[in-house]
Formats: C-alpha cells, sequence, structure tokens
C-alpha cells in the first residue's frame, strides 16, 4: 500500500509510525488512548485493521493486541482513579463548587448507571480518555468496572477492526464519515450534561425559595448576629 492511498490524512500520517513499529506502536497508542493522553489511538487501530485487509498484519493479533492494550490501560486508569481520585475531590473540589454532598450524588449515579457509561465511552473521545479514571473516583465497584471495560474494549476493537478490514483502502468516506457520527454523539452528550446542569442550578433556586417562603432562617447572617449579639 502507497503511503497514502486512498486514506484521508490522519490515517495517512499514522502509516509511518505502524510500519516502524508495528504491533508495538498500535499497543502504545492504544493504550495512551485510554489512560487520559489524547493520542490518536483509534486512528491507529483503524490503519492496522486496513493493513490487515491488505495481508501487511494478521486481523486476529491487530484485534487482540488493540484490546488487551484498551483493557490494560484503562484498568490502570481506574486504579489511579481509586488510588488518588477522592482524595483530589476532597481536597481541591471545593474550588470547582464540587461538594462532598454534590459527590456523593455523582457517585450514587456512577453506581447506578456506571456501567453503561464505561460501554460506550470508547467511542465518544474525551470519555475514551476518561471513563477509567471516573469510574474508579465514583466508586464504581471493581467487578462491575472490569466486566464493563472488558465489554466495551471489545465492542470497539470489533467495530473499527472489522471496519478497516473490510474497506480495505477505501476506508477514506466511511472514516469521515464515523468521524462525523462520533461528533454528533460528543453534541449529544454535552447537551445532555449541559441539561443535567441546568436542572440542577434550577432546583436548588426552587429549594431556596421554598426555604425562604417557609421563613427558613438558614444561611442569613444578620439572623444569626440577632440571635448571638456576642458572635458566639
Amino acid at each position: 500500500m502507497s503511503a497514502g492511498a486512498g486514506l484521508p490524512g490522519a490515517l495517512a500520517h499514522l502509516q509511518p509510525l505502524l510500519d516502524r513499529g508495528g504491533y508495538y506502536a498500535l499497543a502504545l497508542l492504544v493504550a495512551l488512548d485510554n489512560i487520559l493522553v489524547p493520542v490518536p489511538g483509534q486512528t491507529m487501530l483503524i490503519v492496522a485493521a486496513v493493513y490487515a485487509g491488505t495481508g501487511r498484519m494478521n486481523v486476529v493479533a491487530v484485534a487482540c493486541v488493540a484490546w488487551v492494550a484498551a483493557v490494560v490501560a484503562a484498568e490502570a486508569a481506574y486504579v489511579l482513579g481509586r488510588w488518588q481520585g477522592v482524595a483530589l475531590v476532597h481536597r481541591y473540589g471545593r474550588y470547582v463548587r464540587l461538594t462532598e454532598a454534590r459527590y456523593a450524588r455523582a457517585e450514587d449515579y456512577y453506581r447506578r448507571r456506571g456501567v453503561w457509561i464505561v460501554l460506550v465511552a470508547r467511542f465518544i473521545d474525551v470519555l475514551r480518555q476518561t471513563n477509567g479514571v471516573l469510574a474508579g473516583v465514583n466508586q464504581l465497584p471493581r467487578r462491575r468496572f472490569t466486566t464493563a471495560n472488558a465489554a466495551g474494549a471489545a465492542l470497539w476493537t470489533a467495530t473499527w477492526t472489522a471496519l478497516g478490514y473490510t474497506a480495505g483502502a477505501d476506508i477514506g468516506p466511511l472514516y469521515r464519515q464515523a468521524l462525523r457520527y462520533q461528533l454528533w454523539l460528543l453534541g449529544a452528550v454535552a447537551v445532555v450534561a449541559v441539561a443535567l446542569v441546568c436542572r440542577s442550578l434550577l432546583r436548588r433556586r426552587r429549594d431556596r425559595r421554598r426555604r425562604d417562603a417557609a421563613g427558613d432562617p438558614a444561611g442569613d447572617p444578620a439572623g444569626d448576629a440577632a440571635r448571638d449579639p456576642d458572635g458566639e
């Protein structure tokens, strides 16, 4: 296959790296892409699958190497989140208005929905790099994370390997279309996140108005001073 035969820029640019590094380069980029480092691991997987489709690599080996790298990297990220995540939240969370109560709600949400997040995270940029750490920080049980992590990595690896392998040098149009759908999906996730934040803000404002209407003196410095003139 020539340097750019039928491949769009991002794919063609990774070909020299794959030519020199082979399966090691594939494993490295996929692993980094699953543990907080925004490198083109997914793109490298597609290029390797295209190579497999032209007989330059083994398609089973490509899928297995990518799957193992993705699973191991996300597991390491999970351990990092469990080990340091909670301490960082308690130490620095107040600077981004992440109180202990809000963290508890996030943790509860992740316990209930975290498996689905981990399953689909690899198909969404940003979530692919952070889902392991987020699962660890939010205390998703290890067994549930590991199961979802392995299954999600398998689905992600199989999808892109099959796409690259069957499309071969004609991957260009399919790759661009897939990226377009991924951007739409990322936009949908952003809209949902904004909606959840807005709902939380509206609920907090409604609760504050309800307390004010009930004559709740909580959080009223003037009322506190009136009740305790000595400031004690």
